[in-house]
């Protein structure tokens, strides 16, 4: 999910394919990668060894304990980051600091399809040992978000915005429409904003879990807010506005919500305990995402763009590395999962019905911590490599 950028404050260089020039990365948007990849860790290894607990989506405030719900929203960032930075970085592959103006069109086109293959392929057999149901998740509709926006790119930039706003803040409109199986129209929707089972046979199982048509906002908002990291653009200024558009996002989610307005289909509700009525104010639909939800995962996202630009620390460095190299990890981290879980049954056996679980969340934070660790290393190599190798296809991991 990464496209070579070029910093306003620089990581190490990185060699380009041709050899010619110097390339660079972005440390902020690296850092913010890295951790929103930490997170999905944690979210992953909960579906590992947590899913005899599993939640509901929306999670259910009523039998969902504190701890679950939270180690669930604290995911929550992680798809729109991706997402959102995906198209500033195509912004930013577009306007590279040395020469003109080049098209990402075709990269984006590529890049997309790329990305679908790896999802009915790596990714699928990652998820369950086997070739059964496809489930058509994050990395599905990046692939499709990134088609999208290779499309949206011969448009004007200012229309670019527009059409990326008119989604963000209108496809909530849309809730209403719904279409049952079989019915003319049913497969379009299922792909772009009701998830379902696209296809339900005895010979194939394709399930689309993120609906395509909000990414497409946000992956175009993510390109019109391409130009606060161009070269021309100080940094103390890029600090102020995406300091301004997180507190925003979230002073307009605080409204909308506070008020039960508009940009979430399930108002929030004041629960027996103080803990409860938090809980049920940020129990946002994730599939597809609201509008409050994209206004606080987005707005935490800018706010932590802005703290990871002027500061520095061990941290973060391993955090940088992580998100140098984001579908190597992606795709790694999911067969170490699933290589560590046949191993445990093969151990131990099954203990919560027909799955092997950990009794407390806190063993969750434990393993995703060790395994952070572990995928340092693989992760840091890898990430050398791809800025080193001249092989087109190492780029798109």
């Amino acid at each position: 999910m990464t496209i070579d950028t070029t910093p306003q404050k620089t990581a190490e260089p990185i060699p380009s394919s041709t050899g010619t020039t110097a390339k660079h990365r972005i440390a902020s948007i690296d850092i913010m990668r890295g951790l929103v990849i930490v997170l999905m860790l944690i979210d992953h290894v909960r579906e590992r060894f947590y899913l005899h607990m599993q939640v509901s989506d929306p999670m259910d405030v009523d039998t969902t304990s504190p701890a679950l719900f939270f180690t669930r929203l604290s995911a929550h960032i992680c798809a729109p980051t991706f997402i959102f930075l995906a198209g500033l970085s195509a912004w930013l592959y577009a306007h590279p600091s040395r020469g003109g103006v080049r098209s990402p069109s075709g990269f984006l086109f590529k890049r997309g399809l790329f990305l679908i293959v790896l999802e009915v392929t790596l990714v699928n057999f990652a998820w369950a040992g086997s070739f059964g149901t496809f489930w058509m998740q994050v990395i599905w509709v990046i692939g499709l978000s990134m088609i999208a926006l290779s499309l949206l790119v011969k448009l004007p930039y200012w229309l670019i915005g527009v059409i990326g706003f008119a989604i963000v803040f209108g496809h909530n409109l849309l809730t209403p429409i719904t279409f049952q199986p079989g019915e003319f129209g049913y497969s379009l929707w299922t792909i772009l904003h009701d998830r379902g089972y696209l296809l339900d046979s005895e010979a194939l199982r394709i399930k689309i879990s993120y609906p395509l048509l909000p990414w497409i906002g946000v992956i175009a908002l993510g390109y019109f807010a391409g130009p606060l990291y161009a070269r021309t653009v100080d940094a103390l200024t890029r600090r102020k506005v995406l300091m301004a558009l997180g507190l925003g996002s979230l002073a307009l989610l605080l409204v909308l919500r506070g008020f039960n307005i508009y940009g979430e289909t399930l108002p929030w509700e004041h629960g027996n305990t103080a803990l409860q009525t938090v809980m049920s104010f940020v129990n946002f639909t994730k599939y597809p995402p609201s509008l409050d939800f994209l206004l606080l995962t987005l707005g935490l996202m800018f706010l932590l763009l802005t703290a990871f630009e002027s500061r520095t620390n061990r941290a973060l460095d391993a955090l940088q590395v992580f998100g140098s190299a984001p579908m190597f990890f992606y795709i790694a981290h999911l067969y170490v999962l699933l290589i560590c879980y046949q191993v445990v049954i093969w151990l131990v056996g099954p203990n919560q019905g027909a799955l092997f679980g950990v009794e407390h969340i806190v063993w969750i934070w434990l393993i995703a911590a060790v395994l952070t660790v572990v995928m340092y290393f693989p992760t840091r190599a890898f990430a050398r490599f791809k800025h080193a190798t001249n092989i087109w296809w190492v780029k798109y991991f």
